[in-house]
């Protein structure tokens, strides 16, 4: 791993682009700013500044990364980092405009099956591949070095065998940035990164009628406008009431200190007799999770287990029949059953306008 001189230039004047734990990092390691000065500048606890250099630090493996990290820091200290590596550090100090228009093409294109973008310290730009026919690869396009370096240090591309000629693939995050840049200017923007717009073909009163659909939302909702062979909702409103009941109870008693509440231990093969309603106010609000355990345990194993995973843990119906060992197109139907008995459940214990929430 390569260790970083202090010097000067650091994180002065970098661009609005560079994320937060790369400017702490520039800071400490090139201005010798103290981590405690950091967090207090922040506004953040000096545990949060030491993961962040720490994070940065260790990226340093990664040739875009570490050639970025170069590229940002001025001076004596980008003199000191030309010596050590033998090659001069090209500044990555890119408008952000320019970055966002090179992120539209070229993540673009990377987000397009088996492409991948391959970089080599030879090399001035580098250039998005993809596996064509009889293993011969097929040039997509190329971006410059310093915005592909840009892409690396936001975490938008990754590369898992560093070497001399390294592979770069779209990380999670990327695809994210992407989807917040192609949303509409007046649509929330960060809204759009968790849709997945496509076009699919619906039968509507018998006829086949072709709709742009959000693929990864509810699949609740999603079933609510399928059609039977009768031109019927698959589930009617009532049924997507109370899996929306259920959601925002499960919801709810996620609320406190522990978010990442273990529900597992309700799945057929948990252990569901382990939960503690009395577990304190840190575990979350008690009276939502006393109706959670009610409604699964009513509904039993394998009905519980479906809204569970469907309407609590928005699991698609593919997925979980998986992960039951159901047969393929069996789980819409387990889970129209589930949500008749948990529409039951509520009428029966509280009355047609359901349970208070809070």
């Amino acid at each position: 791993m390569k260790t970083v001189t202090q010097g000067r230039g650091g994180a002065a004047d970098l661009p609005a682009w560079v994320p937060e734990a790369a400017r702490a990092y520039l800071s400490h390691t090139g201005d010798g700013v103290s981590l405690r000065e950091l967090a207090r500048q922040r506004g953040v606890h000096a545990s949060t500044v030491l993961r962040q250099v720490r994070r940065y630090e260790s990226k340093r493996d990664d040739l875009l990364v570490d050639q970025a990290l170069d590229g940002l820091r001025t001076g004596e200290d980008a003199m000191i980092a030309t010596r050590q590596t033998g090659t001069a550090a090209h500044s990555v100090a890119i408008p952000e405009s320019d970055l966002l228009r090179e992120a539209r093409r070229v993540l673009g294109r990377m987000a397009e099956t088996s492409a991948l973008l391959a970089v080599s310290m030879d090399m001035e730009r580098a250039v998005v591949l993809r596996q064509g026919a009889e293993g011969k690869a097929q040039r997509l396009c190329t971006v410059d070095r310093a915005v592909a370096q840009a892409f690396a240090l936001k975490d938008w591309i990754t590369s898992d065998k560093p070497g001399r000629v390294s592979a770069y693939r779209l990380t999670v995050a990327g695809r994210a940035a992407l989807r917040r840049m192609a949303a509409d200017p007046f649509d929330a923007p960060f809204g759009a990164q968790h849709r997945k717009m496509e076009t699919q073909d619906i039968l509507d009163d018998g006829a086949r009628v072709r709709v742009r659909m959000n693929s990864a939302e509810s699949p609740i909702v999603m079933l609510g406008r399928k059609r039977d062979k009768d031109g019927k909702p698959y589930l009617e409103p009532d049924l997507i009431r109370v899996a929306e009941r259920l959601r925002e109870d499960f919801e709810l008693a996620q609320m406190g200190p522990r978010v990442a509440q273990n529900w597992d231990r309700f799945l057929t093969a948990g252990d569901r007799g382990g939960f503690r309603a009395d577990a304190g106010l840190g575990e979350g609000p008690r009276a939502a999770r006393e109706r959670v355990l009610r409604a699964l345990t009513d509904l039993g194993p394998g009905l519980g287990d479906v809204v569970l995973r469907v309407c609590c843990f928005v699991e698609g119906i593919e997925a979980t029949e998986r992960h039951m060992g159901w047969a393929a197109r069996s789980g819409k139907i387990v889970l129209r059953i589930a949500l008749q008995r948990l529409k039951r459940h509520y009428d029966e214990v509280y009355g047609p306008s359901g349970p208070r929430f809070g």
